[in-house]
C-alpha cells in the first residue's frame, strides 16, 4: 500500500488501519483466536495502524493486540489511548487525565502490549477538571523519555485541539467521521489541517450500518449501538433508504458497500487514515480493498447526491463519559 504521512512529524502509515475495540467490548461477543487471526492477517495485507485502548475489555484488548503483534513488533504503527478507565470489563467508563497518572497509565499499557515504546499515544478524551495543557504536557515528558514516538487526540473541542497543539506537535485526531455522519467537516477537518494534524476517523462504516447488511435486530443485548438513534424508528427507515441507494451505486461500480464507504473516505485527502474494526479475517481483506478502489471528481459527486450529508437521520449516541473522583 501506498504510505501516508499523520502530522508535521513524519509519522508514516498504511492508508487504513484496524481499530481493534469490537474485538473485547460493545459489539456483542468475540472469540480471541478469531480476533488474532484478524490482526495477523491485517498485518500480512500491509496494514501497519493497529489501533487499541486502555480502556478497551479494561485492558484486555491491549494484552490481545500485543499477543497477536509479538514477533511483528516493527511491521506495527502500534496506537493506543489513555483518559478513559474501566478497572473491570463491562463496569462503566470514568475519565481520568490528571497529569500524575498519565506515567502509571502508559506504562500498564507497555506491560499489557509486550513492547518498549508506543507509536501513536492519545488522550482518548479530555478531563473536564483537567486542563489539556496540563494533560498535553505529561504525555510530552513520555516523548521524551523515549516511551512514545507521536502524540495524538481524540474527540475533542476544536479549542481544546488548538491549545494541545500548543503545548506539542500532534500527529492525529480521532472523531467520527463517514458518509453518515460528518459533522467534523464543518470545524475539525479544518482546524487540524490548519494545525498540520493527520485525521484517523473511527466508526467509518457508520458503525457497521453502511457495509448494508446490519439491522438492530441483529444486535445482542449488550452491543453498545443500541442506544444509537439512527438504528431505531423512523431514522432508522430513511437510513436504510440511503444504504440500498449506496448498496446500488456500489453494484454497478462493482466493489461492496463497505469499500465504497472507505474510498469515499480515503478520497477526502492523503491526511486521513480510517480506521474500520472487524473481527473476522474475511471482512478485513473485503474493507482493505477499498485502498485499491479509486473515485474520480464524478464519482464523489455522484455518491453525494446519492447520499447526500443532510438526508442522514438522527443523532449518534452520546460518547460522553463521568470524571471518576478524586478519591
Amino acid at each position: 500500500m501506498m504510505a501516508r504521512t499523520l502530522g508535521a512529524g513524519g509519522l508514516t502509515t498504511s492508508p487504513m488501519g484496524l481499530g481493534c475495540m469490537g474485538m473485547s467490548q460493545d459489539y456483542g461477543p468475540a472469540d480471541d483466536d478469531t480476533s488474532i487471526a484478524t490482526i495477523q492477517r491485517a498485518l500480512d495485507l500491509g496494514v501497519t495502524l493497529i489501533d487499541t485502548s486502555m480502556s478497551y475489555g479494561a485492558g484486555n484488548n491491549e494484552r490481545l493486540v500485543g499477543r497477536a503483534i509479538a514477533g511483528r513488533r516493527d511491521e506495527v504503527v502500534l496506537a493506543t489511548k489513555f483518559g478513559i478507565r474501566r478497572d473491570r470489563p463491562g463496569e462503566p467508563a470514568r475519565l481520568d487525565a490528571r497529569p500524575e497518572n498519565i506515567r502509571g497509565f502508559c506504562d500498564a499499557s507497555l506491560s499489557r502490549l509486550g513492547v518498549d515504546h508506543i507509536d501513536l499515544y492519545y488522550l482518548h478524551r479530555v478531563d473536564p477538571e483537567v486542563p489539556v495543557e496540563e494533560s498535553v504536557g505529561a504525555m510530552a515528558e513520555l516523548v521524551a523519555a523515549g516511551k512514545v514516538r507521536y502524540l495524538g487526540l481524540s474527540e475533542m473541542e476544536v479549542t481544546e485541539l488548538e491549545r494541545g497543539a500548543a503545548v506539542h506537535p500532534i500527529a492525529a485526531v480521532q472523531y467520527e467521521w463517514s458518509l453518515w455522519w460528518r459533522e467534523v467537516e464543518d470545524d475539525v477537518v479544518p482546524a487540524a489541517r490548519r494545525l498540520g494534524i493527520g485525521l484517523v476517523p473511527f466508526s467509518p462504516l457508520g458503525r457497521g450500518f453502511l457495509t448494508g447488511s446490519l439491522t438492530p435486530d441483529m444486535f445482542s443485548s449488550d452491543d453498545d449501538r443500541l442506544p444509537d438513534q439512527r438504528f431505531h424508528d423512523e431514522h432508522l427507515e430513511r437510513n436504510l433508504a440511503l444504504v440500498r441507494e449506496l448498496k446500488s451505486l456500489a453494484a454497478e461500480y462493482g466493489v461492496t458497500p463497505a469499500q465504497l464507504a472507505l474510498s469515499w473516505l480515503l478520497a477526502q485527502g492523503d491526511d486521513v487514515v480510517p480506521i474500520p474494526g472487524t473481527r473476522y479475517p474475511d471482512r478485513l481483506a473485503d474493507n482493505v480493498g477499498a485502498v485499491k478502489v479509486s473515485l474520480s471528481a464524478a464519482d464523489l459527486a455522484r455518491v453525494e447526491r446519492v447520499a447526500p450529508r443532510g438526508a442522514w437521520s438522527g443523532d449518534r449516541h452520546s460518547f460522553a463519559v463521568p470524571r471518576t473522583s478524586r478519591a
